[in-house]
C-alpha cells in the first residue's frame, strides 16, 4: 500500500462553483502510480465546500448558485452569527449542506470520475479568501484493473 498527501493552496475565486479537477491531479501526480485506490480531497474551511457534479454545461453551476441562494438566503434576521457580514452564516450553512470532502476511486492511475463529472470548489463567500485543500491518495500499484 502506498499513501501520498499534498496540501494545495487554491487561488482566490469569486463566489460560485469552480471546476478544480485538473488542479487536484496536477498537485498529486503520484495518483498515476496507483492501479487501484482512493483519493480524498478535503477543504480546510467552514465557509466553502466541495462537490462532484456535471462538468460539461456551465448553466448547471449557475443553477446551483441560484438554488443555494434561494434555499439559504442572506440577511435573514433570525441568524445570530454575522461576524464577517451578511454572507457569513449562509456560507457556513451551504458548506454544511454540501460537505468538506469528496472521495474518488482511483483506477489504473487515474481518478475514476464519470464522463461528465468534475470536482468543484463551492465558494460561498462574497469576500473571497484563499482556500486550502489536503489531497490524500492511497492504494496499490500492483495490479491493473480491466
Amino acid at each position: 500500500m502506498k499513501i501520498y498527501q499534498q496540501t494545495v493552496q487554491l487561488r482566490e475565486r469569486r463566489r460560485g462553483f469552480h471546476l478544480i479537477t485538473s488542479e487536484i491531479t496536477l498537485a498529486l501526480p503520484q495518483i498515476s502510480e496507483l492501479s487501484v485506490g482512493i483519493c480524498q480531497v478535503f477543504i480546510q474551511h467552514t465557509s466553502a465546500s466541495l462537490t462532484i457534479n456535471e462538468n460539461a454545461d456551465p448553466t448547471v453551476l449557475k443553477d446551483f448558485e441560484t438554488y443555494f441562494n434561494k434555499t439559504v438566503p442572506e440577511n435573514d434576521p433570525d441568524y445570530l452569527h454575522d461576524d464577517e457580514g451578511s454572507d457569513d452564516m449562509p456560507a457556513h450553512l451551504k458548506a454544511a449542506l454540501l460537505g468538506s470532502s469528496v472521495l474518488i476511486p482511483i483506477r489504473n492511475g487515474r481518478l475514476a470520475l464519470g464522463m461528465w463529472q468534475g470536482i468543484y470548489l463551492c465558494e460561498h463567500r462574497n469576500h473571497i479568501k484563499q482556500r486550502n485543500l489536503v489531497v490524500t491518495a492511497w492504494g496499490s500499484e500492483d495490479q491493473a484493473i480491466g
